[in-house]
């Protein structure tokens, strides 16, 4: 983190709006923990952590197959890259992820305190609309 950058994190309990809302939100999750472990895989195999730039140049075209918006695409990669880093320095075997987790760009979520609703804005043009607790 540079000097001077606010980093905003948000833990809610939130419910999905339908059934829709709910599957939608539960295929994009995985899709995520997948994506993110392929890119884990690759970087696993390097000697050197890339840079963002060689990142960017390497994963976001198949990423972007996916569906994925181009803000989750960096998230991605960028959280790819930190797991990979840490992992490596402390020495343990290559990670596999298992948790439904995603971390989401302020561009890509709307928050609606009269309402109490969370738009999220997933892969494919998608939006789930959660009704915070």
């Amino acid at each position: 983190m540079r000097e001077g950058e606010l980093v905003e994190a948000l833990r809610m309990r939130a419910l999905p709006e339908s059934s829709y809302d709910h599957d939608a939100l539960i295929e994009f999750l995985k899709l995520y923990r997948d994506a993110t472990q392929l890119v884990v895989n690759n970087l696993w195999s390097l000697n050197k952590v890339p840079s963002i730039k060689t990142l960017h140049m390497m994963f976001y075209n198949e990423l972007r197959k996916y569906g994925f918006r181009a803000h989750h695409v960096k998230q991605v990669y960028i959280y790819a890259k930190a797991v990979v880093r840490a992992t490596k320095q402390s020495g343990g075997k290559k990670p596999v992820l298992r948790r439904l987790t995603a971390r989401i760009d302020r561009y890509d979520y709307r928050l609606d305190l009269e309402s109490r609703m969370l738009i999220l804005k997933i892969h494919n043009g998608r939006e789930v609309k959660l009704r915070l607790l």
